[in-house]
C-alpha cells in the first residue's frame, strides 16, 4: 500500500507541469524506489522524454515518464544532493548521499551519472541503514550446505569465496556469516565498495581508488590491525589475490567474492591470477556459487503442471545428465506459478531466495588443484562427493512451490 501511496505522490507532482518541484519530484521518486522494494533507480533520457525504471527482484520494471524538458533539473537536483559538479556534463560521475524516508528510516544512495545520446542518464542504487535479519536457512540454504559452512567457518584460518555474477547476492551471504562470526573475543575488519549496510561490533572500510584506497591496499593495512577475521569485498587483481592468500596461510579467516560461473570454476580462477596450486589447495576452505531467483507471490499462487512442450524445452536447456538426476521430480509434474495480483504488480513473483551450489574443499579437490585439473573434473568430483549443484538445487525449490523452472532456466543461462 505505501508503494502506491508513494507512486501518486510522484503523478500528482508530474500533473503541476510547470509549477512542478524538482525537489519534491526526486524525493518522491526515491520513495517510491524504497516503498517498491526497488534495489536501482534508473532516470534514462529518450529522445522526447525521460523513462523512470525501478529494478525490483533483479528485474527492471518501467515506473513513470518525465517530460523531457525537466530532464536537466532532475539530474541537476540528484548531483547536487551527492556533491557532484552540475556544470560537468561530459563525463562519468560518482557519488553517495544519505536520505531520511518517510516511514522508512535513513537510506544512502550510491549514485552514478554518465553522458549518453541523448543527454545525462542517472542510476541510484538504495542501500539500507540497517542490516536485514537474515540467516542461512532464510536465505535459502539447505541442510547439508548449512552444515558445510558452519564447519568450515570454525576454522581459525583460510578462505572462504562466494562467487557469481553481480547481483546475485555474495555480499549478503558474506555479511550473514559474519554476523554469525562476530562474538566480542573476536576482531573483524572489512574493506568494501561500497558498504552496503553498517555491522554493529564490525570496523567496516569504504573503499576509495581516487585516495589509493583499493582493496589491496586496504587489506595490507588490515593486516597490520590484528584482525582474526577478514573480509575483502572482492578479489578482481592479482595483488589482491596474493595478499589475500598470505593473509590465510598466517593465520587469519578470510571471506571474499569472486566473478566466476559457478563455484567449481573458483579454483582454476585463482590459477588463472598466478596463485600456486599447493597455496590454493590448502587456503580455500569451500567456494559458493549462487544466483538469485524470483519467489512465487504467496498471495496468487496456484498449481501448475508441466506440460510435454514445456518438459521438451526444459530437456533443450538443460543435459540429459541433469534432467536424468532430477527425473522423479520433473515427472511428478507438480509445481506452482503465481497468476498475478495487485500485491506483486501482476508479475506472479515477489521477494527472491537465493539457488546454491556449496563446494568444500576435501582431500580428494586438493589433489585435483594440486595437478591443475579443470573446472569440469573439480565440478565432477565433488557432484560425487556429494555437492548439490545450483540447477539442482533451483529444481528443488522449484519442485517444494518456491520458484517456478521458468525462473531456475532464467538465470541459470544469464
Amino acid at each position: 500500500m505505501a508503494d502506491k501511496l508513494q507512486k501518486i505522490k510522484v503523478e500528482e507532482e508530474l500533473k503541476r507541469g510547470a509549477e512542478v518541484s524538482i525537489i519534491s519530484l526526486v524525493d518522491s521518486l526515491i520513495e517510491n524506489g524504497y516503498h517498491s522494494r526497488a534495489s536501482d533507480i534508473h532516470i534514462d533520457p529518450e529522445e522526447k522524454r525521460v523513462r523512470v525504471r525501478l529494478r525490483i527482484d533483479g528485474i527492471l520494471n518501467d515506473a513513470f515518464i518525465l517530460p523531457k524538458d525537466i530532464q536537466s533539473e532532475v539530474i541537476t537536483r540528484i548531483k547536487v544532493l551527492s556533491g557532484l559538479r552540475t556544470d560537468e556534463h561530459q563525463a562519468a560521475q560518482d557519488g553517495r548521499f544519505r536520505t531520511e524516508i518517510e516511514g522508512g528510516g535513513p537510506i544512502d544512495l550510491r549514485v552514478s551519472i554518465a553522458p549518453t545520446y541523448y543527454g545525462e542518464n542517472a542510476v541510484m542504487r538504495l542501500l539500507m541503514e540497517k542490516e536485514e535479519k537474515f540467516t542461512l536457512e532464510t536465505l535459502g540454504y539447505n541442510e547439508r550446505d548449512r552444515g558445510i559452512i558452519m564447519k568450515a567457518i570454525k576454522n581459525p584460518y583460510g578462505m572462504i569465496l562466494a562467487t557469481g555474477p553481480t547481483g546475485s547476492g555474495k555480499t549478503t551471504t558474506l555479511y550473514t556469516i559474519l554476523k554469525i562470526l562476530n562474538t566480542k573475543e573476536v576482531s573483524i575488519i572489512t574493506i568494501e565498495d561500497p558498504i552496503e549496510y553498517s555491522l554493529e561490533g564490525i570496523d567496516q572500510i569504504q573503499a576509495n581508488t581516487r585516495t589509493g584506497l583499493t582493496f589491496a591496499t586496504g587489506l595490507r593495512s588490515i593486516l597490520r590491525q590484528d584482525p582474526n577475521i577478514i573480509m575483502v569485498g572482492e578479489i578482481r587483481d592479482e595483488e589482491t589475490a596474493r595478499i589475500a592468500v598470505n593473509a590465510a596461510l598466517t593465520g587469519h579467516l578470510l571471506l571474499s567474492t569472486l566473478h566466476t560461473n559457478d563455484a567449481p570454476t573458483t579454483l582454476p580462477r585463482l590459477l588463472d591470477m598466478q596463485i600456486e596450486p599447493f597455496l590454493i589447495a590448502s587456503t580455500v576452505n569451500i567456494a559458493i556459487g549462487q544466483r538469485l531467483v524470483r519467489k512465487i507471490c504467496e498471495n496468487c499462487k496456484v498449481n501448475k503442471a508441466i506440460s510435454t512442450d514445456e518438459l521438451k524445452t526444459l530437456s533443450e536447456s538443460v543435459s540429459t545428465e541433469i534432467l536424468s538426476k532430477y527425473e522423479k521430480i520433473t515427472k511428478s509434474k507438480n509445481f506452482s506459478k503465481g497468476s498475478g495480483c495487485e500485491k506483486c504488480n501482476d508479475t506472479g513473483y515477489q521477494g527472491r531466495i537465493g539457488i546454491y551450489e556449496v563446494l568444500e574443499v576435501d582431500d580428494d579437490i586438493r589433489k585435483a588443484v594440486i595437478r591443475k585439473a579443470d573446472a569440469g573434473e573439480i565440478r565432477d568430483i565433488a557432484i560425487k562427493n556429494g555437492m548439490t549443484t545450483m540447477i539442482g538445487d533451483g529444481f528443488k525449490k522449484a519442485s517444494e512451490g518456491i520458484t517456478t523452472i521458468e525462473e531456475i532456466l532464467r538465470v541459470i543461462h544469464e
